[in-house]
């Protein structure tokens, strides 16, 4: 990360053998010197190479507009500006507060300036690292001696070994150095929240906007639990987002509560819609308690934000409205909410705190900024005891925490600040939106079908988070608020034929299955695959080939479809689940197959049904896993679910949330619940390959699934 741009080219003497003495003192010291050809060339550079440290350039010819045009880019990165006597003369105090060193034009100082220069990264990197990340590294360099945990020491251990060196090299030398005990005190603790810890927890709160923020090593699952259960205690009720992450259940599990469902809408697609403003309104949380055995009025409150298919809602009117004394947004999947003007107001940490309120928000810094699998983070605005809240934290936090895991958190709290996070975020959103378009502009211009985007009809969309509109068209919802739920850009969603806006099912159709198997065997994998959409997700990490990766794959699939090739050449790893069965299939054959299959179970309908309705809660989840643990249970056949209660939660995937929670008891009239598993048992017992992933449901060796409930 040496990399210097120079600006000059003056070509006169006096000033370009200065610079050219500069660069091979540079080049010997292991920087490389770039030449720009121009002001646009140099902000290119600088946003496409985070490995420029230094720009420097001819004050006389740049001076002030190019310090302005840097700095919105990066208001750190050092400047170093050369002018003559006379252009010293003209330099005031206003510029020399700004982030520029100034050198005269001399022959011979090239190793002078070099040094102030070397001396400029030096404070650069130093102002870019964050506390934690930094003391990390510090400790790595000296190269310390230690007679503790992990027992590779540093890699040593691995080395001593022909597999273990396979293992070394792979990771790295640092990956291993970095891997360190807890006993290292000058790093302070995790757990208590101690030197650069704390501080790194203090710079994660200031950047996105907390009050309070904590670093969690093992992903938004544990994070969710953590706050549960600090939120809720024993015997406490809550109200819970029904499309909620599994791991949410898991905290209804592991502690006795009383859980009151918040129930959102979905469209014909399956897309995930939100919560209706209704259900937060005090007189249905009323009637809710009054109609849910044990219930009292609700302590605390959890809400998806965003949905699995990217809509989020407006916080502040559910921060407003909702009578709990605390509201967790379960934000896994927007991390970036505060670095981009176009979410406010749509975030759990958008604004001020609510008085008499604590709101939390947990976040996956993994998923969709820069950091190591697991990382994740707690943010809180309000007044919590922060002493019995550690103790929630310790619960579920290894002794021994993974420093790698921590300090990429921090690290990507250090890359989101400033300009240069604001940058990152409307890169992507950028990108995203030229991808739509591209996906739309194609759709128009190719002979017979491509993928339509899931999106306003407009020809020309806004960077804006966009309105699901009552009466609108194109989202497919029936029943929605106004100014209440909002599709995130980045977040795109492709439907393939099958199925029309007005949730009709189409004589032909591509499930969109298919399509994703076609894509991992090129290797581009989907985030999320319903019936007939695909969600991918352009994250900070996405760039123009990846982007255009994809839409050469989508438009290979159109190709490889339209001259109906066969199943042994589209999917491969689909034929070898049963050559026999593929052998002399095409893939319109499989397409039209699966098709007719959904067709027949007439899936908008079935899905309308099968959400309509909610089963009986005749326990809470905690009480149900503990009669599972007594082995008051056994095991039936899917179809002989009716009247039985649930021991486990059964939850497909996709979408990835729980059908049937713990406790439950599917009624005559959950039937089109039933119907909808077994719709989907039944495409992947007549097309291997298609088997959903169904939590809760056990497949045997005929066939059949199975479920676990509670003995009568």
């Amino acid at each position: 990360m040496k990399t210097i741009a120079i600006m000059n080219h003056m070509d006169v003497l006096f000033k370009e053998a200065p610079i050219h003495e500069l660069q091979n003192t540079l080049e010997a010291q292991d920087y490389r010197v770039i030449y720009p050809h121009d002001t646009d060339d140099l902000l290119e550079l600088i946003e496409n190479n985070a490995q420029v440290c230094g720009v420097i350039f001819d004050w006389a010819k740049y001076n002030l507009q190019l310090t302005k045009q840097i700095t919105a880019l990066n208001e750190k990165l050092p400047m170093y500006a050369f002018a003559d006597r006379h252009a010293l003369k003209n330099i005031d105090i206003h510029d020399l507060g700004l982030a520029v060193h100034f050198f005269e034009y001399e022959l011979y100082a090239g190793s002078e300036i070099a040094d102030r220069i070397k001396r400029g990264t030096e404070a650069y990197f130093d102002a870019i690292l964050p506390p934690f990340t930094k003391a990390l590294f510090n400790y790595v360099e000296q190269g310390k001696y230690t007679f503790c945990t992990p027992g590779h020491m540093g890699g040593t251990a691995f080395q001593k070994s022909p597999v273990g060196s396979l293992f070394y090299d792979f990771f790295g030398a640092n990956t291993m150095k970095s891997d360190i005990s807890v006993s290292v005190g000058e790093l302070g603790s995790l757990l208590d929240h101690s030197g650069p810890h704390r501080e790194a927890e203090r710079y994660i709160a200031e950047t996105f906007n907390a009050e309070r923020s904590y670093m969690v090593t093992n992903g938004t699952s544990t994070a969710n639990k953590i706050v549960g259960m600090y939120a809720a205690p024993v015997g406490s009720t809550i109200l819970v987002d029904r499309n909620c992450h599994k791991s949410l259940t898991h905290l209804m599990i592991m502690s006795d509560i009383t859980p009151l469902y918040l129930r959102p809408t979905r469209n014909a697609w399956g897309i995930l819609g939100g919560i209706p403003r209704s259900e937060f309104q005090k007189e249905t949380i009323a009637q809710k308690v009054k109609q849910t055995p044990g219930a009292s009025w609700p302590v605390h409150a959890v809400i998806t934000n965003s949905t699995y298919d990217g809509l989020l809602y407006n916080t502040d009117y559910i921060k407003q409205t909702l009578d709990v004394k605390s509201i967790h947004f379960d934000s896994a999947w927007v991390p970036y909410t505060n670095f981009s003007p176009i979410y406010k107001g749509l975030c759990g940490m958008s604004g001020d705190r609510v008085p008499g309120k604590v709101i939390y928000e947990t976040q996956s810094t993994h998923k969709l900024l820069a950091a190591f699998s697991q990382a994740s983070m707690i943010h809180i605005k309000g007044e919590v005891e922060e002493e019995t809240f550690n103790e929630a934290f310790m619960m579920h936090t290894s002794t021994s925490p993974h420093y790698g895991i921590v300090a990429s958190i921090e690290t990507s709290a250090a890359m989101m600040k400033g300009n240069a996070g604001k940058r990152l975020i409307n890169n992507a959103i950028q990108r995203a939106l030229r991808f739509r378009h591209e996906v739309k502009r194609i759709r128009e211009g190719v002979e017979g079908w491509f993928f339509d985007v899931w999106q306003p009809d407009e020809a020309e969309l806004a960077p804006e988070c966009w309105n699901l509109k009552p009466g609108a068209k194109w989202h497919g919802f029936d029943a929605i608020d106004d100014n209440h739920m909002y599709l995130d850009p980045i977040k795109v969603t492709l439907l393939t034929p099958g199925m029309n806006r007005h949730g009709e099912m189409e004589e032909q159709g591509i499930p969109a299955s298919i399509v994703a198997k076609y894509l991992d065997q090129h290797g581009i994998i989907v985030e999320k695959t319903g019936p007939y959409n695909l969600l991918f997700l352009f994250s900070i990490g996405i760039n123009k080939t990846k982007a255009l990766g994809l839409l050469r794959a989508l438009n290979d699939f159109k190709r490889d479809y339209d001259r109906n090739a066969t199943v042994k050449e589209m999917l491969p790893d689909v034929y070898h689940c049963q050559p026999a069965f593929y052998e002399n299939m095409r893939i319109q054959e499989l397409a039209q197959g699966i098709h007719t299959l959904i067709r027949q179970h007439d899936l908008p309908e079935l899905m309308f049904r099968a959400f309509e309705t909610l089963p009986t809660m005749v326990m809470n989840p905690h009480h149900a896993f503990q009669k599972e643990l007594h082995g008051e249970i056994e095991e039936v056949y899917l179809e002989e679910m009716i009247g039985r209660v649930s021991a486990n939660m059964i939850l497909p995937y996709p979408p990835g949330v729980p059908l049937v929670m713990p406790g439950e008891m599917l009624a005559e009239e959950n039937r089109p619940t039933l119907e909808f598993l077994q719709m989907l048992c039944e495409i992947g017992a007549w097309y291997p390959g298609f088997e959903t992933d169904i939590h809760g449901a056990y497949r045997q060796a005929d066939g059949r699934y199975t479920v676990k409930v509670i003995k009568d």
